[in-house]
């Protein structure tokens, strides 16, 4: 099971964070919307599938479990190929209320919040800046993964090609910086 969420930065304006957490490995993929529109939401799925190919995004995503935000409020679209109309995951919505139903995701907000502290602005970042963040919030080891990474539990499922294709690299343990200066511009 994965789990689905966004983030949202500053008050008012549209960008905003898709995260989907892969709960068996703890990796976060992190996405930047324009928008949060579910439009915006099935273009990154359309984006994975392309990247991954239909077999691979079904195996990495055969279950999604996400909130009954309005980003999320068009569940065929998200569980469905754009290209052969095949089903390619499947989509189940937490009860109202219920955070806690998606527990894995709010935890990894709390590691994203290391960096982009609340009330912070979206509009400047771009896609290379959340891949940089999502390395290094996937390359932290943690003590629930017995002192390994994310990343290191991923590749010793799938190996290091698919997540190239998601855009994370291992950062050096000693380079790893979870905190707003990562994402500072000279």
């Amino acid at each position: 099971v994965s789990e689905m969420d966004t983030v949202i930065g500053k008050q008012g304006e549209k960008k905003r964070l898709l995260t989907i957490i892969m709960r068996r490995y703890s990796l976060l993929l992190i996405f930047l919307l324009d928008d949060g529109r579910a439009s915006t939401v099935h273009n990154v799925f359309n984006r994975l599938e392309h990247r991954l190919g239909l077999d691979t995004f079904r195996a990495l995503f055969p279950v999604i479990l996400t909130d009954n935000g309005s980003e999320f409020s068009n569940p065929k679209e998200i569980e469905y190929s754009h290209l052969t109309g095949e089903q390619r995951t499947k989509v189940f919505y937490c009860e109202p209320g219920r955070s806690d139903q998606k527990g894995s995701c709010e935890v990894n907000h709390e590691m994203i919040r290391r960096i982009l502290e609340k009330k912070t602005s979206f509009d400047n970042l771009t896609q290379e800046d959340i891949n940089l963040m999502m390395s290094h919030i996937n390359s932290y080891k943690r003590k629930k993964l017995n002192n390994s990474s994310a990343l290191e539990m991923f590749n010793l499922m799938y190996g290091n090609d698919i997540a190239t294709k998601l855009n994370i690299l291992e950062i050096n343990s000693n380079d790893i910086n979870l905190t707003p200066s990562l994402l500072k511009r000279n």
